[in-house]
């Protein structure tokens, strides 16, 4: 489970929660199913008109992938197999790397090492592998543009909301009472439009867009790590050129490890 974006809705809640009740507004006010209906409803409702179907039914799994911790291979650990199988093919040749494409688990990388050990050239690897990455990247902007999309309507729907409920409020204007109750409700729209665009949907579309950036830097490192090998590259050399992928502390981190593990080998 990704705990940022439960503790992210908690801290979301909570902060209006209590903001409300520290202006003295009491917590019951949000009970207005009209203003549920017309944010909520409204939005879908907009979302399912602006996107094609195809596009709508990945929605449950988009929400599974904001929810969930994403399963990627640690880049550290990434660049030692590539050092090793480098290793390897300098010694046995790349057919020797045939066995290792049955223990890879990630399916992007078994097809590119596939690719290598079959004598596919350095360019049509990169261009099959690329144009892999390009088409992921454009599924992945598309859903992230739902919500995005959802983050917008979503605010505008509340000022709807709050004018068809001054609207029943102006009906009233005999009954102070009737016409305060009124005003409130309508308000409560366009706070409802607000939250669920600025608290959920923006911040969820925000979210896919990086872990969709996380993934593709993963792989573009896969691409250049396979090329390596099949350039015939020192694992020396494959270490430090995809060590430029990792954040700087985690970069030097990695390098005076391997400086350190070589120095224990000599």
């Amino acid at each position: 489970m990704d705990k940022t974006s439960i503790i992210g809705i908690i801290v979301g809640v909570l902060a209006i929660g209590v903001g409300m009740v520290l202006k003295g507004v009491k917590l019951t006010a949000l009970e207005n199913p009209a203003a549920i209906l017309i944010i909520i409803f409204g939005t879908i409702a907009a979302v399912t008109i602006a996107f094609p179907s195809n596009e709508i039914k990945r929605v449950p799994k988009l929400f599974k992938i904001i929810f969930t911790e994403q399963k990627l291979l640690d880049s550290a650990e990434l660049i030692r197999m590539f050092s090793e199988w480098a290793q390897l093919a300098r010694k046995e040749g790349l057919l020797a790397l045939e066995a290792k494409t049955s223990e890879v688990d990630d399916a992007f990388l078994r097809n590119g090492l596939s690719l290598a050990v079959d004598g596919q050239s350095a360019d049509y690897i990169r261009d099959v592998l690329t144009e892999e990455i390009d088409a992921m990247e454009e599924r992945h902007l598309a859903g992230a543009a739902i919500f995005s999309q959802a983050g917008t309507y979503a605010p505008t729907l509340g000022v709807l909301g709050a004018v068809l409920g001054l609207i029943a409020a102006l009906g009233n204007m005999n009954n102070t009472d009737e016409l305060g109750r009124a005003i409130s409700a309508a308000f409560v729209a366009t706070l409802l439009g607000i939250f669920t665009g600025y608290v959920l949907w923006h911040p969820f579309a925000n979210k896919l867009k990086r872990k969709s950036k996380q993934e593709i830097r993963l792989r573009q490192m896969m691409i250049e790590g396979i090329l390596s090998i099949l350039e015939g590259e020192a694992p020396r050399i494959i270490e430090q050129k995809l060590a430029s992928y990792l954040p700087a502390g985690d970069r030097k981190k990695f390098l005076e490890e391997r400086v350190v593990k070589k120095d224990e080998q000599t």
